[in-house]
């Protein structure tokens, strides 16, 4: 059986949740239909017509990139233009494309968190926080035979955390009353008398990221058939979320040696560095994409480095008068989310028994060329 469109745009927005991405951002399905069978996903980072090519010839029904098909405002759609003319062979070959921007960015293993982990970068934090998982207070009463059961399902959930403290709950023993009326089937006591039952007052904290799952699970291992529970807001920061990524070199390193992991990790030809070779690296900011606006981001963090793309002369200069270091990989450095977005899904996928193949894209989108 093939997973449709929709279940695998679903489990996208598992990895990288759509309200994870900066306002405005052109992300979600720009092309085509998710309502149909797909038997082959294509994961690139660009959509150009090398790219659809590649999607036609291997029968993909649906591709998902990082950077939007359509960004600005479409006046026409006229197919003598590059845009018109890929949007035509898009929908001629019948190829979805589903976009996944910024909210990659930010999320947990998501683009920044995988240039991070190619540097080798030790005790992260977020450049800049874009989202913050709002906590709720989940109060449930479940009789004594029941609250193992019930506060693992919460936890194995995703509830239960603050900060780095996994299965928090506090749990307060007491009696439970009820009457048990017409057209009822209770789990403890009889109908039409007052039932007194020892139950458990259990409290956990709960991600509002993760709220519906944790409630649906709380009910499936609960054994009434109405159960007794609240679930409201509270005034606690929860986990952030943001671009860009900071955190520590394992061992200090010239500016020069740096930019040669950098090459490395990232794979790619050149970089452009910014600043004396011969300073020392230890503390670094990483933000795939174009990070010029995100210098002053590294400088509050403490960074020696910032590594991003698309570096203006301007802003280089700026950056050598503050006395932060920058390497420019490039905005291509972002590649490195194919195999991995695309080993990911396939993962998902397998998991739940589809049979849908997810391919990374071979098709090199890098528009420059050193000569």
């Amino acid at each position: 059986m093939f997973a449709r469109g929709e279940t695998i745009v679903q489990l996208m927005e598992q990895l990288a949740p759509k309200h994870y991405a900066v306002p405005d951002d052109k992300i979600g399905l720009q092309v085509g239909t998710a309502a149909k069978e797909v038997k082959r996903v294509l994961v690139t980072l660009d959509v150009t017509p090398e790219v659809v090519r590649e999607a036609a010839g291997l029968g993909a029904e649906l591709i998902i990139a990082h950077h939007a098909v359509i960004y600005r405002p479409l006046a026409h759609l006229r197919t003598d233009t590059p845009a018109g003319a890929l949007a035509a062979e898009l929908l001629r070959s019948d190829i979805a494309v589903y976009i996944s921007h910024t909210n990659l960015d930010t999320a947990e293993g998501g683009i920044n968190d995988l240039m991070a982990d190619a540097l080798e970068l030790n005790g992260r934090d977020v450049l800049e926080e874009v989202h913050t998982d709002q906590l709720y207070k989940l109060v449930v009463f479940v009789p004594e035979s029941h609250h193992e059961q019930v506060r693992s399902a919460i936890f194995a959930a995703g509830g239960g955390w603050i900060g780095n403290y996994s299965h928090c709950s506090f749990n307060i023993e007491g009696t439970g009353t009820f009457v048990a009326r017409e057209g009822t089937d209770p789990f403890i006591g009889k109908k039409g008398q007052l039932t007194e039952a020892k139950e458990i007052r259990l409290e956990t904290v709960v991600p509002m990221s993760v709220r519906k799952k944790v409630v649906s699970a709380m009910l499936k291992a609960h054994p009434y058939e109405e159960v007794a529970y609240d679930l409201y807001r509270v005034d606690l920061k929860g986990r952030s979320f943001g671009l860009g990524r900071v955190g520590k070199l394992a061992v200090s390193e010239t500016l020069d040696q740096f930019a040669e992991r950098v090459k490395r990790a990232l794979d790619v030809p050149f970089v452009r560095v910014v600043g004396d070779v011969a300073k020392p690296i230890r503390k670094v900011a990483v933000l795939g994409g174009s990070g010029a606006r995100y210098i002053r981001h590294a400088i509050f963090a403490g960074a020696d480095v910032l590594v991003t793309g698309d570096i203006d002369f301007h802003s280089a200069q700026d950056a050598l008068a503050a006395g932060i270091a920058i390497v420019d990989p490039g905005h291509h450095a972002e590649k490195i989310m194919k195999p991995s977005v695309a080993k990911w899904l396939s993962d998902r996928l397998k998991e739940k028994g589809w049979a849908t193949e997810v391919i990374a894209s071979q098709v090199d989108t890098e528009p420059f060329r050193l000569r």
